[in-house]
């Protein structure tokens, strides 16, 4: 079956464009400027410095991480059939930064030195323990209670965040700037190694995911017509909750609670091309690669000298799309309603 269209081969071109476009403009503005007469030229060491060793790998992690928060949010919205399932507002996002900071406020006393695959690993299991949680709650008979989905949410994030606020209550000066690190979300002070590693979780994970787009189309049909097609629902279920974890708990445990990246993205992307997981995956993976750089332009740009915390920065931006995105369901199934009456 033919996959690239004339619209989605446009897509994609559009999408690598716009992603080299504002990784560019992310890499020349800042506090420190570059501009195109100064690459020419050469650069002097402390530009040199500047460039490759803090803003390039930023940029880096920002577009790393912002595609896999998309990708997971394509993965969950499969997995619950429901383009609202986003790993912020299901909890998933809150319980792995739960499992960052208490290995941030207790490691210390459960291990010599506290090290960031630790805090990596803490973040992936209390991830994938409220993800498997919630399918357990929401969904029964192979169908998922859409209001009890996200009120279950709710319930975890009110539950985990208010463990998070309990460890930091008994965390001392170093703990808590690191505690509110993770709460806040932020992509400043991070290495070469943070993206390195960030990157291979990842990319293994999406890889993981893309194996599973055909399952995904068929999921969205129903677990019995699945089960017909030949694809294992429960199999498929497990690993798309175990990759969708392992994607956000990598995420939050370098660079704190980013939400609405994986409802917004998804989101336009259906829009733009259809419901075709073999398109929505990577061309997702693009577009969250996009916001997440912008959004890090933004933070770095809107207040200078000062930083704007990007976790809350795509929190101002995506609590008006999710409000925008209810009231459109609403007014659709009004709309519906009043059809059937005539």
């Amino acid at each position: 079956m033919k996959i690239l269209t004339g619209r989605s081969s446009t897509a994609i071109l559009l999408l690598l464009l716009l992603l080299a476009l504002v990784m560019s403009l992310s890499l020349m503005m800042g506090g420190f400027s570059f501009y195109p007469s100064e690459f020419i030229a050469g650069l002097s060491a402390q530009q040199q410095f500047i460039l490759w060793e803090i803003r390039l790998p930023r940029i880096l992690l920002a577009a790393v991480i912002g595609a896999g928060l998309a990708i997971s949010g394509v993965a969950l919205q499969a997995l619950f059939r429901n383009p609202l399932a986003e790993p912020g507002l299901i909890g998933v996002s809150s319980s792995a930064a739960f499992g960052a900071v208490f290995v941030i406020v207790l490691g210390g006393t459960l291990w010599h030195e506290v090290s960031a695959w630790q805090i990596s690993v803490a973040a992936f299991l209390l991830a994938s323990l409220s993800t498997a949680m919630l399918y357990l709650i929401a969904t029964r008979h192979g169908h998922t209670d859409v209001a009890l989905m996200l009120l279950a949410g709710v319930a975890f994030n009110a539950i985990f965040g208010a463990l998070t606020q309990l460890l930091i209550t008994f965390s001392d000066d170093t703990q808590l700037r690191s505690a509110l690190f993770w709460m806040m979300g932020s992509l400043a002070n991070l290495s070469w190694f943070s993206v390195g590693m960030v990157s291979v979780f990842v990319l293994l994970a999406t890889l993981g995911l893309w194996r599973l787009v055909k399952s995904m189309n068929a999921f969205l049909l129903g677990e019995h017509v699945s089960l017909q097609m030949g694809y294992d629902p429960k199999w498929f279920k497990w690993q798309v909750m175990g990759l969708s974890a392992l994607i956000v708990g990598v995420s939050v445990s370098m660079v704190g609670v980013i939400g609405f990246v994986g409802l917004v993205v998804p989101h336009i992307i259906r829009l733009w091309v259809g419901a075709d997981h073999r398109l929505v995956l990577p061309l997702s993976a693009l577009g969250g690669a996009i916001l997440l750089v912008l959004a890090d332009l933004l933070a770095r740009q809107l207040l200078y000298p000062a930083e704007l915390p990007i976790g809350l920065l795509m929190a101002l931006l995506g609590g008006p799309f999710f409000l925008m995105l209810l009231m459109t369901k609403r007014h659709r199934r009004l709309s519906s309603v009043q059809g059937k009456r005539l």
